[in-house]
């Protein structure tokens, strides 16, 4: 009988692949075997060429749903004889890795018995099957196989054994199969970590929640902290105790019509908030509102996600309740995600913990995406996302890290044609996310496969991911400067190989002249670039306290134009300014004195945030940045005037009649709308206008927008439209954020290229 070894590659673990192998070769009547290994899955197949075909194109063409199939090799081998086809014990090979697959929303099938008061599993908050469940937030080592991973300590009952071992059952080998005789049992406890006396955990937590306490409630990934997104002294609670002041929380709704009361949503935000990634999705308010204002100040959107665990499920089935749901830490702090941690951590947060006894081996944010332009533009990438890689144009030729930016760190591990991007490690400012880091590192390294020779990493000398990346031994080390590695990033995930117009507008990034960048435009690819043009340097006094105090930023830019003048100029940033402070900037600008040039787009959009609403320090990054976005009138047209000027071979975008037009309509009493919209049209034309000379002079029509500016998608809806309307070819990000959690996929890219 002709017989053949089949090796598929991919995500092919977990997601139902064995039993859809074994079910198939009993339909097309062959013999053999399949099992997992640590390369994917293996299979021997013997029979009638003509079954042995439509084997194998059944395989290719409809494969589990959740599979994505990434190489499959047919081989002809001699016959063996099979007499029946078996899934056989995995197998350890050296070498290639599995792909892991992400934490998967719960299915439709496990929701139906969640519900059905005849299933032996109504209302399990654990229950899951081969489609669904957590995956990477479990996985101690592969192959993915439950002793490898936290379920290990829970035996299976005789009723979910059968189910486990039998391939016609579709908990056949789902790791986390697990049942109310035998698997995780939830606990509801107060803040000293006292169990609470309770027949039913959940429904004691609702009671809880509609009385509008905090709760911790542990997920996935890590812990959330709750509460009635309806209920203003509620929220404000948590936004006191956190020491969150501004920044969005997410909401947690039970279903799309629920949404849809507070929400605008299209087809594909339809689509994305069933997906199996549930990610949180920003979504536009709308006018009539139930959502308690606290939730998202100063803000269109709000961050929505659906349930995606039968826990969250339960919840909000029986409450209603339309809940925050936003990372259980402190501020710039990782998420809890062991016990022990979260009730030392949160017990000053949380008045109650409703938490489980399921191990979470490693913690996994939440994903936030957007749609724009009718594709989703992921804004971090986390759970449903991570760990699945992204297939690269051209081959590393050695295993790299690249050890990402300093602020909403990714790592990215590189082999092959595969780039493997971490979960949102956060802002690298403080101990604890440091050791998240590093040990991250050390986990995905072992899960990829991945053990590297060169180390790529920022040039900025003091963030901490590039001192430890400088701190590896035995690693040859890759310098890679920040900007050209954001065109890098949206250059690899659109598969560019070819020169581009690179514009990279963001808030900080260090410059090879030691300057701080970020109004970048640069001729650009995974070899090289060339810095072509760029916003003048206008002095930032106090380096980072002009980033924290955008005040200061505002005053340097209306010193610069209007020189001791400004202190007389009738708007209510100067009326609002502290002299004494003032005094102080002014001698730090004249005198030179702890101050750093700046091309930055972030700081010229904050100062002019600040000239409009002030504010004297910002709450979460790009704050004022993303209140000048809000506020804009996006009826408004037209834009102010700008000046170009070239210096040798340099563009320099020069910010006076920017601000000077900002403080003229301000004087002129003219909406702060207007003028916001005014200011966002006329840098979407300074971009179309610099990209419409490097084109005359350097013969180039693709244009890549990155950096966290062009998160702000009213700047980014009119440039691309002014870019197209002129005849470029327009790449922005989609797979991969826009900000510098994007970062580290570019610096892997470049130093593939290097060596």
């Amino acid at each position: 009988m002709p017989s053949i070894r089949i090796e598929i590659k991919g995500i092919v673990q977990g997601v139902g692949f064995r039993p859809f192998i074994y079910n198939l070769a009993q339909k097309c009547h062959l013999s053999g075997y399949v099992l997992n290994d640590t390369q994917g899955v293996e299979i021997e197949a013997e029979g009638k060429k003509s079954d042995l075909d439509k084997f194998l194109l059944r395989i290719k063409d409809t494969p589990p749903p959740l599979s994505q199939i990434e190489r499959i090799n047919v081989k002809r081998i001699s016959s063996r004889g099979y007499q029946n086809f078996v899934i056989r014990q995995s197998e350890k090979k050296e070498g290639e890795t599995v792909w892991v697959s992400p934490d998967l929303a719960t299915c439709d099938d496990c929701l139906r018995e969640l519900f059905d008061p005849q299933d032996r599993r109504f209302g399990y908050p654990f229950l899951n099957c081969t489609n669904c469940g957590p995956r990477l937030t479990i996985i101690q080592d592969i192959p993915y196989d439950r002793e490898k991973t936290t379920m290990a300590v829970f035996e299976m009952c005789p009723e979910c054994n059968q189910e486990y071992h039998n391939p016609q059952n579709r908990r056949f080998h789902a790791q986390p199969n697990a049942c109310p005789v035998c698997g995780p049992k939830l606990t509801l406890a107060d803040n000293k970590n006292k169990v609470l006396n309770t027949t039913d955990p959940i429904d004691s937590t609702i009671e809880l929640l509609k009385d509008g306490y905090i709760i911790a409630i542990k997920g996935i990934g890590g812990y959330h902290l709750a509460c009635d997104a309806t209920n203003k002294g509620a929220v404000s609670n948590l936004r006191r105790r956190k020491y969150r002041e501004d920044k969005p929380f997410a909401l947690m709704v039970k279903d799309l019509q629920t949404i849809q009361r507070f929400c605008h949503v299209n087809q594909l935000e339809k689509k994305l908030l069933h997906s199996v990634c549930r990610p949180i999705l920003l979504l536009k308010k709308k006018k009539a509102n139930l959502i308690a204002p606290e939730v998202a100040p100063l803000q269109k959107n709000w961050g929505v996600m659906l349930p995606y665990s039968p826990l969250h499920h339960l919840l909000l089935a029986r409450s209603n309740l339309i809940l925050v749901m936003t990372s259980g830490n402190r501020s710039d702090e990782p998420i809890a995600y062991q016990d022990e941690d979260a009730f030392q951590g949160l017990r000053d947060i949380a008045d109650y913990f409703l938490t489980h006894n399921r191990g979470i081996y490693r913690r996994c944010d939440d994903s936030v995406t957007r749609v724009w332009n009718g594709e989703e533009m992921i804004i971090r990438r986390a759970r449903g996302y991570v760990p699945q890689p992204l297939k690269m144009q051209s081959t590393f030729r050695k295993h790299i890290l690249a050890a990402g930016a300093q602020l909403k760190n990714t790592f990215c591990l590189a082999r092959d044609d595969l780039a493997f991007l971490s979960t949102h490690i956060g802002d690298l400012e403080n101990l604890e996310t440091l050791e998240f880091y590093e040990k991250e590192v050390e986990r995905f390294k072992k899960l990829c496969s991945v053990q590297p020779e060169i180390v790529a990493h920022d040039l900025h000398p003091e963030y901490l991911s590039t001192k430890y990346a400088l701190s590896l031994p035995h690693l040859r080390k890759i310098p890679v400067q920040h900007h050209h590695a954001h065109i890098v990033s949206c250059m690899a995930e659109n598969k560019i190989g070819r020169k581009v117009i690179g514009v990279a507008f963001d808030g900080t990034g260090y410059g090879e002249d030691k300057a701080v960048w970020g109004g970048e435009f640069l001729l650009a690819d995974p070899e090289g670039y060339q810095r072509v043009a760029h916003f003048k340097y206008i002095p930032m006094p106090g380096g980072e306290m002009a980033i924290k105090e955008p005040w200061r930023m505002a005053l340097s830019y209306v010193y610069y134009c209007y020189g001791d003048d400004f202190l007389n100029l009738d708007i209510d940033f100067v009326r609002r300014l502290d002299l004494n402070k003032c005094k102080t900037i002014k001698k730090m600008l004249n005198q030179k004195i702890n101050v750093f040039p700046t091309s930055s787009a972030g700081r010229l959009f904050d100062s002019v945030s600040v000239l409009l609403n002030w504010r004297e320090e910002i709450h979460y990054e790009g704050q004022p940045a993303i209140e000048l976005e809000t506020m804009a009138d996006q009826k408004i047209k037209r834009g102010y005037d700008f000046e170009i000027s070239r210096e040798q071979k340099m563009l320099i975008i020069h910010p006076e009649l920017l601000i000077k037009s900002v403080v003229s309509d301000l004087l002129n009493g003219k909406k702060k709308s207007t003028i916001s919209a005014k200011f966002h049209n006329s840098i979407a034309q300074i971009i179309a206008e610099i990209c419409f000379r490097l084109r005359k002079e350097y013969k180039l029509s693709d244009v890549c927008l990155s950096g966290g500016v062009f998160q702000n998608v009213f700047l980014l809806e009119k440039a691309h439209k002014l870019l197209v309307k002129y005849k470029f070819k327009v790449y922005t990000h989609h797979r991969v954020p826009p900000n510098d959690g994007g970062i580290s996929l570019g610096q892997a890219v470049i130093a593939n290229q290097r060596i």
